[in-house]
Parts: C-alpha cells; sequence; structure tokens
C-alpha cells in the first residue's frame, strides 16, 4: 500500500475527533519513528510503499488513536526543553508550561561558576532534572520519585542524554527531613484537584497516571505543604525553591510556602498567561 494512502485513512478515521491538521501531525510522527520516513520524504515521492507488516503497524496505532492514546505513548517517547524523553503508562508526559519553569531556573544559575546542588522531588520522566543537569554545567543534580519503575525510566532517560544525575526511590510524603543539604529544589508535584477533572482531556483521565496528576480536594496543596517545610530545612543560605502550581491555588500556594518560613516568594505566569510557578528564597 502507498503510505498516502493510509494517511488519508487516517484523516478520514481520526479528522472528526482532533482535527486534520494534528492528524497529519500524528501520521508523520508515527512514519518518522517506525520507518524513518519523514514529511519531507513523503512530499517529495507521493508513490512510497510500505510492507504488510508496516501496514499493520501504523493500523495499530490508528487503532490506540482512536480510543485517545496520547501519540507520545503509542511512539514511547516525547521531547522536553530540546531533548528526547522515553515515555509510559509509568510516567506523566511532560508539559510545554514545564519549560517555563526549567528555563526560570536556568536563567537564574546558568552564569553561576561555582558548583551548585539541585534537588528534583517527582522527577517522573527526569525531564526537570535532566535538562537542568544539561543546560547548567557545574549543577549536580539528584531526583526522588516514590515509584521504582518511574525511576528506572527516569534513569534510562538520563543515560540516553549523556548527564548524570542521581535517582532516590522515597515517598517525600513520608520523610522527616531531607539527608542532604541543596542550594537548589524543584518540584512538580501532583496537584489537579477531583473537583477538577471534568476539565482534562479524555484521554488525560483515561491514560495517564493518577498519582502524578491528582489529589484530595480535602488538602489539595499535601505535597506544598510537605515540600516547603523539607526544602526550608534543607536548602543552603540564599537556596531557592521552586514548583509549578495549580493556577487556581497560586495564593493558596504562596502562602504555604510563607508559612513555612520562605520570605522572598515570587509566582510567575506560564506562557499563556497564568500563574504557574513560583520561586521561593530561604534567607
Amino acid at each position: 500500500m502507498k503510505l498516502t494512502e493510509l494517511k488519508n485513512i487516517f484523516h478520514k478515521e481520526l479528522d472528526a475527533q482532533y482535527g486534520s491538521e494534528e492528524v497529519s501531525s500524528f501520521f508523520f510522527m508515527l512514519t518518522e519513528h517506525h520507518f524513518g520516513i519523514s514529511r519531507l520524504s513523503l512530499a517529495l515521492d507521493n508513490s512510497l510503499q510500505i510492507s504488510k507488516e508496516e501496514e499493520t503497524t501504523l493500523y495499530l496505532a490508528l487503532s490506540r488513536l482512536n480510543n485517545h492514546e496520547p501519540i507520545q505513548y503509542i511512539i514511547g517517547q516525547t521531547h522536553f526543553f530540546g531533548l528526547d524523553f522515553q515515555v509510559n503508562q509509568h510516567t506523566l508526559i511532560p508539559r510545554p508550561e514545564t519549560e517555563d519553569l526549567v528555563q526560570w531556573i536556568i536563567d537564574d544559575h546558568q552564569s553561576l561558576e561555582q558548583e551548585i546542588s539541585i534537588l528534583d522531588i517527582g522527577t517522573g520522566s527526569g525531564c526537570i532534572a535532566i535538562s537542568l543537569a544539561k543546560n547548567i554545567q557545574k549543577a549536580a543534580v539528584s531526583a526522588i520519585d516514590i515509584d521504582e519503575l518511574t525511576i528506572d525510566q527516569a534513569a534510562e532517560n538520563a543515560q540516553r542524554n549523556n548527564v548524570q544525575v542521581s535517582f532516590i526511590k522515597t515517598d517525600i510524603l513520608g520523610l522527616d527531613a531531607l539527608v542532604e543539604s541543596y542550594d537548589i529544589i524543584v518540584s512538580n508535584p501532583p496537584y489537579v484537584r477531583e473537583q477538577e477533572k471534568e476539565l482534562m482531556q479524555k484521554n488525560v483521565l483515561q491514560f495517564e497516571p493518577d498519582k502524578a496528576l491528582f489529589v484530595s480536594d480535602d488538602d489539595p496543596l499535601i505535597f506544598y505543604k510537605k515540600i516547603a517545610e523539607l526544602a526550608f530545612n534543607s536548602l543552603s543560605t540564599n537556596g531557592k525553591l521552586y514548583f509549578e502550581i495549580n493556577e487556581y491555588l497560586s495564593e493558596e500556594t504562596k502562602e504555604v510556602c510563607e508559612a513555612a518560613g520562605f520570605i522572598k516568594v515570587t509566582v510567575k505566569n506560564d506562557i499563556f498567561g497564568k500563574p504557574r510557578m513560583i520561586k521561593a528564597i530561604r534567607v
């Protein structure tokens, strides 16, 4: 079968659900990932043929897309901050707004000449820790997650991107104190309240790990309270705590940081103009 014929089938099956432009993007991501055939190659030669086995591979992907599964899980990878990351059902798919958080940290520390220590709490795919290790030359980076399979995936991503990150499996809520002292602590913890589930996309609810996304309506800032407390007691003088936050709870999260002892607390908007980040300085 010609690839262009199968591309037309993708559009017929998926356009109503995703829109034509996104379906085209999906199709080219799949052909590039599975067969090394780029969008340009197909544009230059619309007579390109694929084997029955390759055809089956694309039909399976089509079925998964019809079932709302994220394309990142189908191909098993995604891009974040110019780097490639493997993702699976144990890891949250990195979001573009989290790149803003990473950029903020890099902008604050890229010109430093001395070595700094960084801890990423709730690392998931490792996207924050690995991006910081890649872009802050004298950073010694560690990362924590509660799930062993998630840690395994993050460690593979660190190796894939040629950076050194020390990964630690632990439950942050069960800690009384952090063992080491750090110059920077960063976290993108679960922060979506149960009441906000109706605002989420269907494929997120169906496929991405609940434990990485949702918190109880009764105590939605549970992770922020714990991490702010631990951070205040383990950050060096003038050390910084960075959070990605729930846009609907920005003031409440700022108050959590202040209650933990932080004096200089700044809320920052993301690329969409929403209050989604906090920096708290320990003075």
